[in-house]
């Protein structure tokens, strides 16, 4: 698997993501920066990491949507390349259009810094073939603009097709809309794209990949990344 690891000023989780990839993959990541025109030649995966792109003026993600190397990802993910924003990254892709909506500020005005508990909705994905389907899963937390939003129709457009790939539940695995930690609309901490190859979380899968840190759930998103490809 070629991937490649954005680097925006502000990023703060690209070295967790690198890190991730490699022990996963065995092959290192090439490290793009947001001024560079061009992904590397044979790219298979972008990754836009966690951080305060561009510390965040405007609107969380929206400054780095417009950076020169933005034009390239979008290009690639037209072409069907795989494409996997968390965090700063999930709001860089929904202020660049390549996914709806847009994330907002927590519901108690708080930054969340913690565990929280998902729902791995469908398992049919490259980024979840390594899941159960319905299967609960611990990934950490960090951020103070994780409230997804949009209108009702593109909910209910992301709900009809199956799009809402991570879902915040509760201990005993159920939904509580009213008791969601940052107030994101339907428990929503994760979608893809209508083609399945664009996928933007709010929690931090990269994080949870090392027995030696902490517990490993998130280890089974990346390896699904290397069986996908390797199928294709």
């Amino acid at each position: 698997m070629k991937s490649a690891v954005l680097v925006f000023p502000g990023s703060n989780r690209e070295r967790d993501a690198a890190r991730a990839l490699e022990r996963v993959s065995g092959v290192k990541p090439a490290m793009v920066w947001h001024a560079d025109t061009a992904l590397p030649a044979g790219t298979d995966l972008v990754v836009l990491p966690g951080g305060f792109s561009y510390g965040d003026y405007l609107r969380c993600g929206a400054i780095a949507a417009r950076a020169p190397i933005m034009d390239a990802v979008r290009a690639h993910a037209a072409r069907g390349g795989l494409v996997l924003g968390i965090c700063n990254g999930f709001q860089i892709l929904c202020e660049s259009g390549l996914l709806p909506g847009v994330l907002v500020r927590n519901a108690r005005l708080r930054f969340i810094c913690r565990e929280a508990l998902l729902k791995v909705e469908r398992n049919d994905t490259p980024f979840t073939r390594r899941y159960a389907r319905g299967a609960i899963v611990r990934y950490p937390v960090a951020h103070g603009e994780g409230n997804y939003t949009a209108d009702a129709a593109t909910l209910k457009r992301l709900e009809d097709e199956g799009r809402v790939l991570f879902r915040y539940v509760m201990p005993d695995g159920r939904r509580d809309d009213a008791q969601v930690l940052n107030g994101a609309a339907n428990s929503i901490a994760g979608i893809v794209s209508e083609k399945l190859n664009v996928l933007g979380l709010m929690p931090h899968p990269e994080n949870h990949v090392d027995p030696l840190v902490g517990p490993t759930d998130g280890r089974a998103l990346f390896e699904s990344l290397v069986g996908a490809l390797e199928k294709a």
